[in-house]
């Protein structure tokens, strides 16, 4: 497995080969659904993360969270800036 430089815009699900994608992935897939934010919640904060100079190879610089993670639930909010979503 080659090692790739990290990539400033990218979420886990988009960075090919990464164990950490899996595991974030199964978190999410193990939520139980009155737990899960609706679908296109999800979408629209992860947009939200994608254009965010915060995030870093899937991970949130501010508050360190996997972003895709945070964006399965839906009693989350972005903890750096609240407003964002």
């Amino acid at each position: 497995m080659s090692l790739l430089p990290p990539c400033p815009r990218c979420l886990l699900s988009e960075i090919d080969g990464q164990t950490v994608y899996r595991s974030v992935k199964a978190y999410v897939d193990s939520l139980p659904e009155e737990l899960r934010a609706p679908a296109e919640l999800v979408r629209s904060r992860l947009a939200v993360c994608k254009s965010c100079d915060c995030l870093l190879s899937g991970m949130c610089v501010k508050c360190g969270c996997f972003v895709e993670a945070r964006a399965a639930k839906a009693v989350q909010h972005c903890p750096f800036t609240p407003s964002k979503w």
